[in-house]
């Protein structure tokens, strides 16, 4: 949870263009931030620094508000954080939690940019659909392409461009030493959970990961479920996967390379594995052990 915290700042960067006033698309790590701030997980001051920088890069839309002349230095009123629990746990709408952001732009807690400096949204969400129609287009060109192999080639390259967009254009961050790891959520980009009608539960996991900080090769390993950098705890268990994709044990990644790699975890396979067992009442965290640094990703099973 700690590295999640300390993560904040770059998870703001990367988040969808989807204001807070319209009921579908809002991204679900904006609600957890919430949730935390609400629970005591992450500092009053956290909270508002990332409300600043999602009004600021148009993630949030709050209709224009005006400064009180009596702003006031005593803190976030206890029922605006009430609201953040209540707006994470769905029991209000996004607008009365926007009517409580209102709130704090207006006793000068949270300020906001000039609005001939800041980027409306509009400029935002056409930036954004520039890069994928041109991401789109390098797909397209792909066909030109007579030789087979080459062709074949293009298209998938091509494809892990847009599909690491729009990973990236709805994920939460979590770097891990030079490496970034993109988490989407579950029900997105192929990421399900789900019990089956004997009781297995199966969840799927594809996790888009970065080469983001470092000038050589990194790799990911995983040979085995004995010896793996990656499982998954609910606090009291360690399960072991199922399944996954890393080619020869390994996921190389050269500097400013984007990957993406797949694991799964149900029944027990054998070979140190576990069988992956769901309890309502655990918190369950995907984990990274890797020689370059250890994270820790909450999957908020349901």
């Amino acid at each position: 949870m700690k590295a999640t915290i300390i993560a904040i700042s770059a998870i703001l960067l990367v988040g969808s263009i989807t204001p807070f006033a319209t009921a579908e698309g809002v991204p679900a790590w904006v609600k957890s931030n919430a949730g935390w701030w609400a629970d005591g997980a992450i500092s009053e001051t956290e909270f508002i620094s990332g409300v600043q920088h999602l009004i600021k890069e148009g993630i949030i839309a709050v209709p224009p508000t005006t400064v009180s002349a009596e702003t006031t230095q005593e803190g976030v009123p206890a029922w605006v954080k009430s609201n953040a629990g209540w707006w994470a746990d769905g029991a209000i709408s996004d607008h009365e939690f926007v009517n409580g952001i209102q709130h704090l732009i207006k006793i000068g807690i949270v300020n906001v940019p000039s609005s001939e400096n800041a980027p409306s949204q509009q400029e935002s969400a056409i930036s954004s659909n520039s890069e994928l129609v041109t991401l789109q287009a390098g797909l397209d060109n792909c066909a030109e392409i007579t030789k087979a192999y080459d062709r074949l080639n293009c298209e998938r390259d091509a494809k892990l461009e847009i599909t690491s967009y729009n990973i990236k254009s709805n994920s939460q961050l979590f770097e891990v030493g030079p490496v970034t790891y993109y988490w989407p959520g579950l029900d997105t980009e192929g990421n399900t959970f789900e019990i089956t009608s004997s009781g297995q539960a199966l969840l799927n996991l594809r996790i888009l990961v970065e080469n983001t900080g470092s000038d050589k090769n990194e790799a990911l390993f995983c040979t085995g479920p004995a010896i793996c950098n990656y499982d998954i705890t609910s606090g009291d268990n360690v399960y072991k996967y199922s399944q996954m994709d890393f080619t020869n044990g390994q996921v190389v990644l050269k500097p400013g390379e984007a990957k993406i790699f797949n694991m799964m975890f149900g029944p027990n396979i054998g070979g140190g594995g576990t069988t992956f067992e769901y309890d309502s009442a655990k918190d369950y965290h995907f984990r990274i052990s890797e020689s370059y640094g250890s994270g820790s990703i909450p999957l908020n099973l349901e």
